[in-house]
């Protein structure tokens, strides 16, 4: 639940320059990763390639796209001379990975206004005046907590298609956060809960995170939804 920091794309962006030396060293089990990873080290160059999809430029790319790069990544580990100018084309990487990111959240956008109307139609949805719909399902009791106060609760993530990205009641253990330290989204909807209190949370991009997204378990412009149960404020100390 911590605000966003996400890097911007510059030229050849962070995560590419990052990325592209464990790729490279991925690619050389190409043989094992064209079928089901078996051993330990396949698995593990496996999981590099399932958290490296998560990433730009990585993440913009569609299926029929991925063997071009992968061809790209294998002729320049043999030092086959290709006639691509890398400043000319470094640009190009900059201007594509935008397109396709910005076409990402577009799509994003469009499935959580579909998705934010439904929920606001059901019975006992607020809507306030940032877009935070907010669903009780049991009063809780006492004072509402402060913008400023910390708070213990149970959590459980979603994206708009039901995906779990993070759950704090999967984990089995609450969490203690100042609720001026996380997204606008909890910040508001918690304030309006009370102790021992239950409710859903349906967060347009706009006071979750935004169009950057949390990379790469929440994309650009995705509406989240959270039921917290909000279990107690934490005394100052």
């Amino acid at each position: 639940m911590k605000r966003w920091i996400t890097p911007r794309i510059q030229g050849r962006t962070l995560a590419l320059s990052l990325a592209i030396p464990v790729v490279l060293g991925a690619f050389l089990a190409s043989d094992a990763l064209a079928k089901a990873p078996k051993t330990d080290d396949d698995k593990t160059l496996y999981f590099i390639g399932i958290v490296i999809s998560g990433q730009p430029p990585f993440s913009a790319l569609r299926p029929e796209e991925v063997d071009m790069v992968a061809q790209g990544l294998k002729d320049s580990l043999a030092d086959k001379t290709v006639e691509i100018d890398p400043e000319e084309y470094g640009s190009k990487v900059q201007a594509f990975v935008q397109g396709r990111m910005a076409e990402q959240v577009q799509k994003q956008k469009a499935a959580g206004e579909a998705y934010l109307a439904k929920k606001a139609a059901n019975d006992g949805a607020k809507k306030t005046e940032s877009g935070l719909i907010i669903i009780e399902s049991e009063a809780g009791d006492g004072d509402s907590p402060k913008a400023t106060d910390t708070v213990r609760v149970h959590y459980h993530g979603m994206l708009a298609d039901g995906t779990v990205f993070d759950s704090s009641v999967d984990r089995g253990e609450p969490v203690e956060f100042p609720l001026n330290r996380v997204i606008p989204c909890w910040t508001e909807g918690v304030t309006m809960m009370k102790p021992g209190g239950k409710a859903q949370l349906i967060c347009p991009a706009e006071i979750a995170y935004g169009d950057q997204g949390a990379p790469p378990t929440i994309p650009g412009g995705a509406t989240l939804t959270f039921d917290v149960e909000l279990i107690e404020i934490v005394p100052a100390l």
